[in-house]
């Protein structure tokens, strides 16, 4: 029986690609728009013919894309509605086992499939196709590469489709993500080949810069002065040799930091040093909000900063609050809000929204803004010309802006129905939404990323001719983040057609086995010396804090049969026993704890068991 609802006239290239895909794992690099859900779909089909008693798992990064996807393969696929799941965390874990049994096509990010499996509440045996959308963010410890893991370790029938329009930057990252999800294809189309530009839509792409205006170049100037100085205090410190320092250097420099005084060296210069740069960081970042997003934005930083001061959160901060020239800052700042001075930005926005709603009053708009506070002031904007604007954010929250599954949901059906006309939204919005018909989309501010320049510039000209704006203010890290951006874009497909010929010469890439770590060598050694007795003997039982469950430690835990109950503990990471109890950090947070007096406490805290341990990695 076909599983298809109707006819399906694919495309030519995602013939060829689902061709390719049925052969073996596949990493499908295609501009935004052009039917990638539609090949996994094909794909689908094809497994669950060729295997009836598996399952599909369709995994990304956010709810609303996985919602998104679910909807496609409802309106394609012939199959029982009950067959087909949409996991989220509002389930309860005993629902979502029978939900798993009772699925055949399944929907769901990769923390909570993540989850499930380190609870041992699901198995990816059946599954015969794993759907990695947004497959980029497939490096690191992010839940895609311990879920590939997974489920090549116990799939009967294995098989991955990855799918991304932007993989990586360079030929390290793109060749890393084919590693973690064991990829031994690539199948790559850009918009000037043959076979796709007959479907690629005109893009029209405007940078638009504005000018500070004095008053906030005023402002400016006394940031400068207090980064300049700290800056200088490294020198004098002996932390810095370079002579231009900017936001990258001060970042490796903390890292190394953190690295010396975590493996004991308490030097006072460095002790000092990793103060220092910290008010660095903090100033640089508040002059960051002045220069690209407004007078709003670093007001509410600077209140934040103050409450963390009186918090007595970290010295680093309460360094900065005590500066003579922060104060000063903090008087004009006061007296520019009075006289209702904004962003030379917010200007430019509303006259490029008006004239794109005066040509076009059905036209739709997204704009997207890298911070929720300034999604917040646009909207308030828009409102104050009348213009009927949404704000479109994520779950967590944060000053009352995040939003529920249930709302994010409403909000993009009213937008995608013509309900109102402009969209204010953070990255949440920016991988994979389709939204039909997005006459423009404006970036506040440009962004120094390839794969987020190339996702936010694909919500537009998906159907049709689309407009993209991106917004920058003259003289400030907007301009520099415009090229840096331009350079890595044009540097991952070059890194691309590299890593495709080495997959042609290599067939594929197979990952080398790494060597064992000294853990791994004593549960392997004990595992062969008891094999006899193996089944007889209690399997090893760990209590870990659920707030932990993301960690690379639970992982190995479970790599290593450990039997992981997650529990929320008021005391350390993990309980091994009614008498012993272990607190486990990173040297960032250990060396924090030191500086802002938490360690005493936790030390207290952990002393009411027989045997406390801490471990300190690296």
């Amino acid at each position: 029986m076909s599983l298809l609802k109707g006819v399906l006239q694919p495309r030519r290239y995602q013939e060829t690609i689902f061709a390719k895909a049925t052969t073996g794992n596949t990493l499908v690099v295609l501009p935004t728009g052009l039917g990638k859900t539609v090949i996994a779909v094909m794909l689908a089909i094809q497994r669950l013919q060729q295997y009836p008693d598996g399952k599909v798992l369709v995994l990304a990064p956010t709810k609303p894309l996985a919602q998104q996807h679910e909807r496609t393969f409802r309106e394609m696929l012939d199959m029982a509605p009950e067959r087909i799941g949409l996991f989220t965390g509002a389930v309860s874990p005993q629902k979502r086992h029978a939900q798993w049994e009772m699925s055949k096509v399944i929907f769901a990010t990769p923390q909570g499939i993540e989850n499930d499996l380190l609870g041992a509440k699901i198995s990816l045996a059946d599954v015969v196709l794993l759907v990695v959308d947004e497959a980029h963010r497939s490096v690191g410890d992010y839940a895609y590469v311990y879920l590939a893991k997974q489920y090549e370790k116990s799939a009967k029938h294995e098989r991955i489709l990855a799918l991304t329009a932007s993989p990586g930057t360079d030929q390290e990252s793109i060749t890393e993500v084919c590693k973690n999800l064991h990829i031994e294809h690539i199948e790559v189309r850009s918009a000037t080949d043959p076979d796709v530009e007959p479907y690629v839509q005109e893009l029209d792409i405007t940078w638009v810069g504005v000018d500070l205006p004095p008053e906030i170049q005023e402002l400016r100037v006394i940031f400068r002065g207090m980064y300049d100085r700290r800056v200088e205090q490294l020198r004098e410190l002996g932390a810095i040799v370079e002579r231009n320092v900017n936001k990258v250097t001060l970042l490796q420099l903390q890292a190394q930091l953190h690295g010396k005084i975590g493996r004991g060296d308490r030097d006072m210069n460095e002790m000092r040093a990793m103060s220092v740069c910290a008010e660095a960081l903090k100033i640089l970042h508040a002059c960051d909000l002045l220069e690209t997003q407004g007078l709003g934005a670093l007001s509410q930083y600077m209140h934040d900063m103050q409450a963390a001061a009186k918090a007595g959160q970290s010295k680093a901060v309460m360094n900065v609050i005590v500066d003579l020239q922060w104060k000063t800052a903090t008087i004009k700042l006061e007296a520019l809000l009075g006289k209702n001075i904004e962003h030379p930005k917010l200007g430019a926005l509303a006259k490029v929204a008006m004239q794109q709603l005066y040509e076009r009053k059905d036209s739709k708009i997204i704009i997207f803004s890298q911070y929720r506070d300034q999604a917040v002031r646009i909207k308030q904007k828009f409102d104050e010309l009348g213009v009927d604007s949404r704000v479109f954010v994520g779950q967590a929250k944060k000053r009352e802006t995040g939003m529920s599954q249930k709302e994010q949901k409403a909000l993009l059906d009213d937008f995608s129905t013509g309900g109102f006309p402009v969209l204010i939204a953070t990255s949440v919005a920016e991988e994979g939404l389709d939204i039909p018909k997005v006459d423009l989309v404006v970036f506040y501010e440009p962004v120094p990323s390839a794969i987020r320049t190339v996702q936010r510039r694909g919500r537009t000209g998906r159907g049709e001719k689309g407009k993209v704006i991106v917004l920058m203010a003259n003289g400030t890290h907007d301009v520099s983040y415009k090229w840096v951006a331009h350079h890595k874009e044009k540097r991952m497909y070059r890194a691309l057609t590299d890593v495709k010929k080495t997959f042609s010469l290599q067939k594929g890439i197979v990952p080398k086995e790494k060597p064992k770590t000294l853990l791994q060598e004593y549960f392997t050694e004990k595992r062969e010396q008891n094999d006899a007795q193996a089944a007889q003997k209690q399997q090893l039982h760990i209590i870990g804090d659920y707030r932990e469950k993301g960690s690379i430690v639970m992982k190995e835990l479970v790599e290593l049969g450990v039997r992981l109950e997650l529990r929320q503990l008021s005391i350390g990471d993990y309980q091994l026993s009614d008498r012993v109890v272990v607190e486990y950090k990173r040297v960032p947070d250990f060396v924090d704890s030191i500086v802002d007096g938490r360690l005493l406490a936790q030390l207290r805290e952990l002393r009411k068991y027989p045997r406390p341990v801490i471990i300190i990695e690296g």
